[in-house]
C-alpha cells in the first residue's frame, strides 16, 4: 500500500439475506484447506472462497476494491492468511460494522487499512459502487451516502504509513 488516507475505488458490499453480511470468519476468508500457500501473492485466489455467495471473489474483484461488511468481521483463528489474501489482489482495505480482536490485530501489524463503522444501517451502500474511504475521519461515501464511523487511530496510521509493523519498527530506531 502507499499510504494514502483517503481511499478510491469500487465497493463490494457483502450481504446475506438482503442485510450485510455478519460472523464471517476466517474459514470464510481463507480456508484453512489452503494455508499451505507461503507465497502471499498466491494467497489472493482463495479469498471468500468458502464465503457463500462470494466463491467468485478472486476472479472478479479488482486491484483498488473496497470491501464492506457487517458484524464481527474476520473471528476465528489468527489466520494471517485471512489479511494477506486482500492485500495480494490489491484490495485496498475492509470496512464493517466491528472486527474480530484477532483480525485487527493482524490487519494493523500489517499495514492493511480496516474502518469501524458501528451501526452502519444495512441497505446505506450499494454494491459495485464506485466510494470514497477516509481513514482519518473513519468516513464511507459512495454518492450522496455517506457514514462516520471510527476514524483509523495513530498507532494504526503510522503502521500502515510505514508499510508494516516491522517497517513502523525500523522508524523507531531512529528515535532512539
Amino acid at each position: 500500500m502507499n499510504g494514502e488516507m483517503v481511499l478510491r475505488g469500487r465497493l463490494w458490499v457483502l450481504k446475506q439475506d438482503g442485510r450485510l453480511f455478519s460472523d464471517i470468519d476466517t474459514d470464510m476468508i481463507y480456508h484453512n484447506a489452503h494455508l499451505a500457500v507461503t507465497e502471499t501473492e498466491k494467497m489472493g485466489q482463495y479469498a471468500f472462497g468458502n464465503l457463500e455467495g462470494y466463491q467468485n471473489f478472486a476472479d472478479m474483484a479488482e486491484p483498488g476494491d473496497l470491501v464492506l461488511a457487517g458484524d464481527n468481521f474476520g473471528s476465528g483463528s489468527s489466520r494471517q492468511h485471512a489479511v494477506d489474501c486482500f492485500k495480494a489482489l490489491g484490495v485496498q482495505a475492509v470496512a464493517a460494522r466491528s472486527f474480530g480482536a484477532i483480525y485487527k490485530r493482524n490487519a494493523i501489524n500489517s499495514g492493511f487499512p480496516i474502518i469501524e463503522l458501528p451501526g452502519l444501517p444495512d441497505g446505506t451502500f450499494t454494491h459495485h459502487a464506485m466510494a470514497e474511504l477516509d481513514l482519518m475521519e473513519g468516513t464511507l461515501t459512495s454518492g450522496d451516502r455517506s457514514f462516520r464511523g471510527n476514524p483509523i487511530s495513530r498507532v494504526a496510521r503510522d503502521i500502515y504509513i510505514a508499510g508494516g509493523l516491522f517497517q513502523y519498527a525500523e522508524t523507531l530506531k531512529g528515535g532512539r
